[in-house]
């Protein structure tokens, strides 16, 4: 089964169980009792969400951006996503610039999390986490490969890959959580 194939069927039963979310009212996880109870449980959430956020955009990218014909830009697009995650499920997401022009300000750093997760994704590193009082907090790297560049670095030397980041906030139900970093 290849990727794309992947992608769809995922697509397909995240549609439904949104149906299905729309039609029982009881079954919208909104409450407490759906958040992660840890940062186990948090960290396999978010990495799951952030390859399902990494891989649909760059799926967009190959088979839906078209240079002569562009009315929509694939990571704009999916701020709708976010916006719904947020809404529904009470998780945050955003895009934060690691190695590219400042395509939009929103996408700027603007925590020191944000700013030591910015640093550790420049140099290679897989992920950063973060747990506080209540929150878990994941930022996993975006390939942004050479079709990308047009856009995002501007004055460039040379078509090597670039990095974006995905910032995924969620509350923990573990109000309890000690503070812990990572950037294994």
């Amino acid at each position: 089964m290849n990727v794309r194939t992947v992608l769809v069927f995922t697509a397909i039963l995240c549609g439904i169980a949104w149906t299905s979310a729309d039609d029982d009212p009881s079954a919208i996880p909104a409450t407490e009792e759906t958040y992660p109870t840890n940062s186990s449980e948090a960290r396999s959430r978010a990495r799951l969400l952030h390859e399902l956020v990494h891989g649909t955009l760059q799926i967009m990218h190959r088979d839906f951006f078209d240079e002569d014909n562009a009315h929509a830009i694939p990571s704009a697009s999916l701020e709708d996503v976010f916006h719904e995650m947020a809404d529904r499920f009470q998780v945050k997401m955003k895009w934060l610039i690691v190695n590219t022009d400042v395509v939009n300000v929103d996408h700027e750093a603007k925590t020191k999390f944000e700013e030591d997760a910015v640093k550790a994704l420049a140099a290679g590193k897989p992920f950063v986490e973060q747990t506080t009082e209540g929150l878990y907090r994941f930022v996993g790297p975006i390939r942004l490969g050479s079709q990308c560049l047009k856009c995002h670095v501007k004055r460039r030397t040379d078509n090597r890959d670039r990095t974006a980041g995905l910032v995924i906030t969620m509350p923990l139900n573990d109000r309890s959580s000690i503070s812990a970093s990572s950037v294994d």
